[in-house]
């Protein structure tokens, strides 16, 4: 999967929760502070404040840090429960996903019944969401992501971070199809028959909406012919022409069955 360009729906979410969880500081003053103003005690308004002002400026990490700092020198304030998701939320502009996804599973663990709690749930998804890689590597963030959307999606069902999670768990699924078809192929390519023709079904039966189950269709024509099942073969060509009759996987595996398993009927 390609490095992925946020959408405008969870552009508009991270805005709407940012500037929800803001209080206001009429009267806090803005100190530029030194660079190492984070470990410097200060007035919790003012410290929030100032994390505020360097996440609008556009230094999440250090905005990161000051709303740590608000909780770490302010534990009982009130602010403390704001800084715990605004620093959630800065670790993930600022691409640090894994710190995302703990200072928002820290959040939900002290605060579980909180409002927010729901975006706390969709940061923790987006930030694996937002790691995914190219099919090559190995899938284990593409599962978590996978895990972390459908929780959203249990969780909150009639909310905009679920109608935003079903529409990245149908990329995710693509992922790992995609994935599956990777595998299949080189298992194929080296002869391993049997090994590939479970993956391309693990395809078919269990990413069948995705857009690789034409190809895995008749990948599994191929492998049924190679393992001397023409019956097999027949019967998942005539699946792929009852499903996808105008697809060029559909005309190859007419072609393939017609050369190679003419006169045969399906099992």
């Amino acid at each position: 999967m390609t490095t992925k360009t946020r959408s405008p729906l969870k552009l508009a979410l991270i805005a709407t929760v940012a500037a929800s969880t803001v209080l206001t500081a009429g009267c806090a003053g803005r100190s530029s502070g030194p660079k190492d103003t984070a470990y410097v005690a200060r007035d919790v308004e003012s410290l929030y404040a100032e994390a505020k002002r360097r996440l609008d400026g556009g230094n999440a990490t250090l905005a990161a840090a000051l709303f740590d700092e608000v909780e770490r020198q302010h534990p009982y304030s009130p602010w403390a429960r704001r800084a715990q998701l605004m620093s959630a939320f800065s670790y993930y502009v600022g691409r640090d996903y894994n710190k995302s996804i703990q200072s928002a599973q820290r959040f939900l663990s002290i605060h579980p019944g909180n409002r927010d709690a729901p975006y706390a749930y969709y940061l923790i998804s987006l930030s694996y969401y937002e790691q995914i890689s190219d099919v090559t590597r190995d899938q284990k963030i593409t599962e978590q992501s996978m895990a972390a959307l459908t929780e959203v999606i249990r969780r909150f069902p009639n909310t905009a971070y679920a109608s935003d999670a079903r529409l990245k768990l149908d990329l995710v699924n693509d992922h790992l199809a995609g994935k599956e078809m990777e595998i299949g192929r080189f298992y194929e390519r080296s002869g391993r028959w049997l090994s590939a023709q479970i993956r391309f079904q693990n395809v078919v039966d269990n990413f069948q909406t995705t857009s690789h189950a034409p190809e895995a269709l008749f990948r599994l024509t191929e492998t049924s012919l190679a393992l001397g099942i023409p019956e097999e073969a027949v019967k998942y060509a005539a699946v792929l022409g009852a499903n996808y009759p105008g697809s060029k996987w559909y005309d190859k595996a007419y072609d393939l069955v017609q050369k190679n398993a003419a006169g045969v009927t399906a099992s």
